[in-house]
């Protein structure tokens, strides 16, 4: 059994811990509310857009339009995909970054030529150490997911997309279902889906009036579309890397109690074993000078 003194400089590493982690669980706390809110004010504006681009299609069902090109002719061995992987700055989050280098790993396994576009230095590191080509790294981008950060990533992609670098767009990020539940998800950003604007078929409709033509409305609409929806998925990774940060402490500081609670029970038996112990000493010296007498 260890001694008294060992016990405690235990329990004294245990409670230093246990500060680190409640510090850690109340700042992810602050900055998830930060980033639910700020994805909630901004949540409005590109629902708008989206419900423009279904007006538009609902109108002209079979416009013509290079985001909507699925480029059917090119085989899928030979197409080029190109995934806007978010992953996380720092660690201590459980298993948020697991879940989405497991995904990416599943989608590279797929037909076709894999590019991709890394968002967060775990991620960066990760696919450094595996040996997997990045075409490109987004520095500085998890911590702080604003408006102006997503547009750098969409333009690029864009441009990629529409040179002929890439067939395919796909953005894997992490959604958060409830509280206590996070997933990796992998949402397709290019070409546009018809179906993913399809309204109702029995919405009369409307007189609209398309200037200069509809085709350049929708060209001037999808890139802030595009925008909208890496932002969004920015934040909501960000959110999701918060709330599993936040769990991870507390489950830290939940085993840092149990075990400052095992450890005081080993405490006070150690100090009763060494009085029981100074008791016999002082017991059997006074037995033997009596004895001497």
């Amino acid at each position: 059994m260890a001694n008294t003194r060992e016990i405690q400089s235990r329990m004294k590493s245990i409670q230093d811990t246990m500060k680190i982690t409640n510090a850690m669980y109340t700042i992810s706390s602050s900055k998830l509310k930060k980033a639910r809110k700020t994805l909630t004010d901004t949540e409005p504006y590109f629902y708008s857009l989206q419900q423009m681009i279904s007006r538009i299609l609902r109108h002209i069902p079979e416009m013509d339009n290079p985001y909507f090109d699925a480029r059917p002719q090119i085989k899928p061995e030979d197409r080029k995909i190109g995934y806007i992987v978010v992953s996380a700055d720092k660690g201590l989050a459980g298993a948020y970054n697991h879940n989405v280098f497991k995904l990416v790993e599943e989608q590279l396994e797929k037909p076709g030529t894999p590019l991709l576009f890394v968002v967060g230095v775990l991620g960066r590191q990760y696919f450094a150490k595996k040996g997997i080509p990045v075409e490109e790294q987004f520095h500085y981008t998890v911590q702080n997911p604003n408006m102006s950060r997503a547009r750098i990533i969409s333009e690029m992609i864009l441009d990629y997309y529409l040179t002929g670098k890439l067939d395919e767009v796909h953005i894997i990020y992490t959604r958060m279902v409830n509280a206590m539940k996070m997933e990796a998800e992998m949402e397709q950003l290019l070409p546009l889906k018809r179906l993913s604007f399809s309204v109702p078929a029995n919405v009369p409709l409307e007189e609209i009036n398309l200037k200069p033509s509809a085709d350049a409305v929708i060209n001037s609409i999808v890139p802030i579309y595009c925008s909208g929806f890496i932002y969004g998925s920015l934040v909501e990774s960000y959110s999701c890397e918060q709330n599993s940060r936040m769990l991870a402490m507390q489950t830290a500081t939940d085993s840092a109690k149990k075990m400052l609670s095992e450890l005081s029970i080993a405490y006070n038996r150690a100090r009763q074993a060494a009085i029981t112990q100074e008791i016999t000493e002082v017991i059997s010296g006074a037995r033997a000078q009596k004895n001497k007498k």
